[in-house]
């Protein structure tokens, strides 16, 4: 009788056995399951959003990027004569040759650039490029073959002007030579590695090109 009584219990040992396990596992797949949710959720919260006003407080903050200087030495010569209803008045000649070195910045303004944020795609549009300063360092500039005329003496005018009328044509030159083509290059290449450093951004697709 004992014996029956054994048998019998053995079945409902291995079925709480099997409870327990299948238990256990459920608990165990739960945990699994909470874990990974939150870590989803973590992530997801620890990747910030960027926004149109996001990327123009970054580069607006740069105002103008300069990517392209430009260095040359020039020399010129100035001849001016006094006139008379169109006849030149002898014995009032004067010149100067002068030299100088000068260096001429392209590049764009950041704050009109154009900054859109779709979804998973930011695209930037910058502004045209152009010159942005054109300096002559005082200590470059060197005076030769000055003739003084007491008639017609030279004036600081005179130097102020030939050296303006000298930079619009250095640059005139400049941008044959493809200056702002060069500034545009330049200007996407350092506004997209600027971007790189944003937390996130490696989640969207990213586009810089000039107008």
């Amino acid at each position: 009788m004992a014996n029956n009584i054994d048998s019998e219990s053995k079945p409902r040992r291995r079925l709480r056995l099997r409870g327990k396990l299948l238990g256990l596992l459920i608990l165990i797949l739960a945990l699994g399951l909470s874990f990974f949710l939150g870590a989803v959720l973590t992530h997801r919260n620890s990747a910030p959003t960027i926004t149109t006003d996001l990327i123009s407080q970054q580069l607006n903050g740069i105002q103008e990027l300069a990517t392209v200087e430009y260095y040359y030495t020039n020399m010129g010569q100035y001849e001016n004569q006094l006139d008379f209803y169109g006849w030149k008045v002898p014995f009032t000649t004067k010149r100067f040759i002068l030299s100088y070195d000068a260096v001429i910045k392209a590049g764009v303004d950041l704050s009109a650039l154009d900054v859109r944020v779709t979804g998973d795609t930011i695209a930037i549009t910058l502004p045209e490029p152009e010159i942005l300063s054109h300096e002559i360092p005082e200590d470059s500039i060197q005076v030769f073959d000055e003739t003084h005329n007491i008639f017609n003496p030279i004036q600081i005018s005179d130097y102020t002007g030939f050296t303006r009328d000298q930079k619009a044509l250095l640059e005139e030159r400049a941008i044959e030579n493809g200056l702002l083509d060069k500034a545009s290059e330049q200007a996407c290449t350092v506004v997209e590695n600027l971007l790189e450093l944003l937390p996130g951004i490696e989640h969207y697709q990213l586009t810089v090109s000039c107008a």
